[in-house]
């Protein structure tokens, strides 16, 4: 308001020349200040320009692609790609999916704004390489009928990469962290792999469930050396030690109950304890 302000006394003021006024407009006074009115008129011209913010262009919605600039074809593509449950990893896959031009996708992919995990995964992906799990192909080959289970404990590697967002490494470690545990127990369990995004184990509970617990043999707590109780899930040294200490006090455990009377004890992860350790 304050430029418009300005703009106008400056006409205002030139105006106001008489004839042989605006002769003397070429001195070099005068073109410095025209110059200057005419910076703050081209400052004023691109405030008023719509600004563009970071976004995910995954939740791009009619109104937000038509601002961008988008045809109804283009926004229409997306939104049936999303439907299938897929995501827009990049830049490169958002032009796959939608078909907009170069000069479009120029424009506004500066301020195309992904998770961290998808930011990272395409640092070592090409940039010019639409990733093979967005493709229509891959998409049939990973349909859903063609899962061996839907069982979490039996899934194999191939069958939790049907999940967008699990690639092989993520398959395995969570492959890797279910032997460790000796079977998922509890679907809780499946976010505590690590690198697993909520997001995406959100998913696969949606697709994968716990059909049968596993039998787990439990060991008694009063028999188990130092290192061999280290070893049980979910036991870390500190942990281990204040257990050792708590022997040490009362002889033996009676009950494994007991373990809740030890000081600082992590009552959250008691019902996973319990599963490999007993008391007698």
């Amino acid at each position: 308001m304050a430029i418009l302000i300005i703009c106008l006394q400056a006409f205002i003021f030139l105006d106001v020349f008489s004839s042989e006024e605006k002769i003397a407009k070429k001195t070099p006074e005068v073109l410095a200040f025209q110059h200057q009115i005419d910076s703050l008129k081209m400052i004023a011209i691109e405030n008023r320009k719509p600004k563009i913010f970071p976004f995910n262009p995954n939740y791009i919605t009619d109104f937000k692609g038509e601002q961008l600039g988008m045809s109804l074809e283009e926004i229409d593509r997306l939104l049936a790609f999303r439907k299938t449950g897929k995501f827009i990893n990049s830049k490169n896959d958002f032009q796959k999916v939608t078909k907009i031009s170069d000069s479009l996708l120029a424009k506004i992919a500066p301020f195309f704004k992904f998770p961290d995990w998808v930011e990272k995964q395409n640092s070592h992906q090409k940039e010019n390489s639409f990733s093979e799990k967005f493709t229509y192909q891959n998409y049939k080959k990973t349909a859903k009928s063609d899962l061996s289970t839907n069982d979490l404990n039996k899934a194999t590697a191939t069958d939790l990469q049907y999940i967008s967002g699990i690639g092989e490494k993520i398959a395995e470690r969570i492959i890797q962290y279910r032997s460790k545990l000796q079977g998922f127990t509890f679907k809780e369990q499946l976010y505590e792999v690590w690198g697993l995004q909520k997001e995406i184990a959100d998913k696969t509970l949606e697709t994968f469930i716990i059909k049968q617990k596993p039998i787990i043999k439990t060991v008694n707590i009063n028999s188990l050396s130092f290192k061999e109780l280290l070893r049980i899930p979910y036991m870390n040294y500190e942990l281990c030690r204040k257990i050792f200490d708590y022997k040490d006090e009362v002889a033996e455990i009676q009950q494994i109950s007991e373990l809740k009377n030890i000081k600082d004890f992590p009552l959250d992860i008691y019902n996973r304890l319990v599963l490999y350790l007993h008391a007698e």
